[in-house]
């Protein structure tokens, strides 16, 4: 459960900056990119992000024995999502290909005694913009919604050393995916004692056999609480350990 609580928080991060792309873009020139949206969803045989985002949060949020009570709503938010995505997947083509295949053939017919016919076709054109437009309103209010859901959800991993060195090593992705959120889901996993992450990752790092990591995590801790005995001797650990690597590789080498 552990390892899936990361891989939600880090896949849905992941998601959120692709998607606030193609919207950021679609604000300028009223498109997405079908291929952006094909390669995030992917197919049965080769997933894509989102789709990989939506089936680890159905086996957590569904089995997850410690799990909040938001847990299942989350889980059905992100699904969600998911098939908003699949529409305007299906639209982008529409609006690439159809829309422009569209417009070549009613170049080829101008003239013609089948041009006001033809020309009836046109009417469609709008709808699949209203379509997209709708689409993306949706998808951007249920991110924002999930971001708030899942500072609740977290709360309840507040030792998972996994989730702490994703929020360590991705900080800036975390961050700028959270926004104004971010300080409240730390607040919500750690409370007041924010040097708990950067413990937890370092222990996490010395683990993983990376010390220099560590070194660094734990004097992020003993920095924001210098009183902190687990953070100064985590510390002491982790240069130790660092030290003695290098040696190591000095003689072999």
């Amino acid at each position: 459960m552990q390892e899936f609580a990361r891989d939600v928080m880090r896949d849905f991060c992941l998601s959120c900056r692709i998607l606030e792309k193609q919207f950021t873009q679609f604000d300028t020139t009223g498109s997405v990119s079908f291929t952006v949206f094909n390669e995030l969803q992917g197919t049965m045989m080769n997933k894509g992000l989102l789709w990989r985002l939506k089936d680890t949060a159905h086996h957590l949020f569904g089995n997850d024995d410690g799990a909040r009570d938001i847990a299942p709503m989350i889980d059905w938010t992100l699904g969600y999502i998911f098939h908003e995505c699949v529409k305007l997947k299906e639209d982008a083509y529409q609006h690439e290909r159809y829309g422009l295949r569209y417009r070549t053939l009613s170049r080829s017919l101008q003239g013609k005694d089948v041009e006001p016919l033809a020309g009836r076709m046109e009417e469609v054109l709008p709808q699949t913009q209203e379509s997209m437009t709708r689409e993306v309103q949706r998808i951007r209010f249920l991110l924002e919604q999930t971001k708030l859901m899942l500072c609740n959800y977290y709360e309840s991993h507040a030792g998972n050393r996994l989730l702490a060195r994703l929020l360590h090593d991705r900080d800036q992705l975390v961050r700028s995916v959270f926004g104004g959120h971010y300080d409240a889901l730390l607040r919500g996993i750690y409370e007041d004692k924010p040097e708990r992450l950067y413990i937890q990752a370092g222990e996490s790092l010395v683990e993983g056999g990376r010390y220099a990591e560590a070194a660094h995590a734990a004097a992020m801790a003993v920095n924001l609480a210098p009183r902190c005995e687990k953070a100064r001797q985590l510390h002491r650990q982790a240069v130790t350990l660092q030290n003695n690597s290098s040696n190591r590789r000095a003689i072999d080498a």
